[in-house]
Formats: C-alpha cells, structure tokens, sequence
C-alpha cells in the first residue's frame, strides 16, 4: 500500500463558478517523450471485450492514444477526427454500438490506445468478482457457478454535473498548465493530468465528458456558490516591486501547501494497491484501488509513470458512500475466506445482520433465499 504523489506537479491558485472549483497543475518541465490526444467516437455507448469469455456494456465518448519514443526525443500528438459542418451538426438516427477489444490494446508502434477510466472502473468492478472461493453451504448455486456477474455500478455524465461544462468554458488555463482538479462543492470529485500542455489544452474540453459519482451529482446540484480564496498582502510590507513579487510568491506557496495538505488530502493521504497493466518503454501504465475505509474519500483511478516516479498522466473517480460499502464489504468476504461466521466476527456484527447487509449491498442473489428468510426472520425477532 503506498500513497499517490503529483511529482513533477505544482499547485496555482483556483477558480471557482458557482458550485465548481477548478484547481490547475504546472509542470516546470513538461514532458516531451510521451504525448496523448484522444480518439474520438462517434457512439457514447459501446461493447468492452475484456476477454474471450467476459465483456460489459459502457459509456464510451472517447479513447485516449498515448505516443512515446524510445530514446527520449519528443513524441507528436495525433490530431483528433476532422468533419465537415453538416456532417458535425447532423444528429444521428440511432445510436450505434462500438465493440471495443480490451482495456489497453497497441494501436502501432509506440502507440497505445486505453478507454480513459475504464481501466479504473474495470479494476473496481472486477473486485473478489469470482465470488467464494469455497461452496459453504449459505451461498446460492448461482453465486459458486457465477460470482459477482454481472456486476453493475452507476455514474453520471459530465454534463449532467451543475456548473461543470461552464466551469469549463470560463476557465482560464495556465502557461504550462498539465492538469486540473475538480471539486464539487470543495468535494474533490476529479483529478487528470497529461504529460505536455498542449496536450492539455487539446482534452480539457473532455472532462465534460467523463463519469463521475453519485456524490459529486448530488452535491453539485444542492450547493450553493463556493467562495473565492483571495490573497491578502499588507501594505505595510511591500517597498518595491520585488517585495510585492515575494508577497505574492508566499501567497501562492500558502494557497498550495492548504490545497495539498488539506483540500486534496483525501486523495494524496490514502493508501493505495496498485496494478501494472501496460510498459511503454521507460513509462508504466497501472491502476489503482483504495483501502475502502469507511466515513471517508476513497478514489480510484489510473496512471502513468516513468522510471523515476514522476507522474505523466493520472484519472480518478470518487466513489459514492454506497460503492465504498460495496467495496469493504467484499474486502471483507474475501480475506475471511467468504466464511459468514467469520467475516461477522470481524466487522462485529451477528451472521443474520451480515446477510441483511450483504442484501442491502446489492448481493443479496448470492445467497441462498432459504438462508436470506431465516436472517430475516432472526433479525425481526431480535427487533422485538
């Protein structure tokens, strides 16, 4: 378990519309060996073969090709599809289905194309998904034949966030400016970095696009305008110029050590498990999954890094209350062996009141319903 780092990154000050904060990330140095730019699709909605046996059904808007060369030489983005006026602006009259082959897949030499969070969500949705491990007796025959499939969770769209696609058209994007994090209400719902800021400025426009929570949903909806953090520099200390270039330094090296230390602390704080998918010479393509503490943040997400660690592309996904329930719960069955004495003992709980969270979850088809009545049954009678 390690904790996630923005190397290479630096924080500058944020800008807010009504409910949306947008914070941007600098690089020093942007990196010139590794480009991406999207693929773009003319279906929102598709097929993802993971494998011979196993596929799901998405919202696919876009793919990501990422470019890298061998011996350090800048790499060329790609330049995304050109239409015509009429052929842009013309709805279609259905809605095709794209069949994907797998998460990661070369699309040439030195090219490599990935669904943007799908390696993420597929590592959340693939979580303990062969289900027991040993048939006890509480667990239904579908569950010992099938697991945890199909195995559904729920996002919403960009668009459907309040204030995010403003948000987005009103921001003002930062010389050297390599990515951005995006907080509903001061909920940190979003995070994506690229390697190169052109690269930036080319996908900044497809955070729209993305999925995000059900929390970050609701909290965009129901809030109210965030406020601006505003510098304060005291008259009294500024003489010259160089004094006012040195307040306003230290004012931004304030705003970025709180940003750090406490606005993103739920995402730079935690604990992660992370899992290689893809080497493209020097740089790694992973995913990660948090600890699924209870009563905090937990993000999922993927990323790119090179050998010294420095961080070149990175998503994530705020998951909702519910999905982290989800997610500690099968935790828990798995490292108990998916014995239901045992796992109750270790969330200290009685059996039936884990069969009736385990129901609750959303798994309730995994056992047996004569073993479901009889937790119901102990539970109401424990109620009287």
């Amino acid at each position: 378990m390690t904790e996630l780092a923005l190397t290479g990154l630096s924080t500058r000050p944020a800008q807010a519309w009504g409910g949306v904060r947008l914070v941007p990330l600098v690089r020093e140095e942007p990196i010139e060996d590794l480009r991406l730019d999207a693929r773009l699709y003319d279906a929102e909605f598709g097929i993802v073969e993971v494998d011979a046996r196993s596929a799901y059904f998405s919202y696919i808007p876009h793919g990501f090709v990422a470019s890298w060369t061998r011996d350090g030489t800048p790499a060329a983005a790609y330049g995304t599809q050109l239409r015509g006026p009429a052929e842009r602006d013309r709805a279609p009259s259905r809605v095709p289905l794209r069949f994907h082959r797998r998460m990661a897949r070369r699309a040439g030499k030195n090219r490599l194309r990935f669904l943007p969070l799908h390696l993420a969500l597929e590592g959340y949705l693939a979580l303990h998904f062969g289900g027991p491990e040993i048939a006890w007796e509480e667990w239904s025959r579908r569950a010992i034949d099938r697991g945890l499939s199909p195995r559904v969770e729920e996002a919403y769209a960009g668009a459907a966030v309040r204030g995010l696609g403003d948000a987005l058209r009103v921001f003002e994007i930062h010389p050297g400016q390599c990515g951005v994090l995006v907080y509903a209400a001061d909920a940190l719902a979003a995070a994506f970095v690229v390697p190169h800021p052109d690269d930036y400025r080319a996908l900044h426009s497809t955070l729209v696009h993305d999925l995000y929570g059900e929390l970050i949903y609701h909290y965009a909806m129901l809030s109210m305008p965030v406020p601006d953090f505003r510098a304060r520099i005291a008259d009294a200390t500024v003489r010259s110029l160089a004094d006012l270039r040195a307040q306003a330094r230290g004012q931004q090296d304030e705003w970025a050590a709180f940003h750090d230390q406490v606005m993103a602390d739920g995402l730079l704080g935690a604990d992660y498990t992370y899992q290689h998918v893809y080497t493209m010479g020097e740089y790694r393509l992973s995913r990660f999954l948090p600890s699924f503490e209870r009563q905090r943040e937990n993000h999922i997400g993927e990323l790119i890094t090179d050998g010294a660690g420095r961080l070149a592309y990175l998503k994530t996904f705020r998951l909702s209350e519910n999905q982290v329930r989800r997610g500690h719960l099968l935790t828990r069955l798995a490292a108990d062996g998916w014995n239901l004495a045992d796992t109750a003992v270790t969330l200290g709980v009685t059996e039936p009141e884990l069969g009736l969270r385990i129901e609750a979850a959303g798994f309730g088809h995994l056992l047996r319903r004569d073993v479901l009545d009889r937790y119901r049954a102990q539970a109401r009678r424990s109620r009287r």
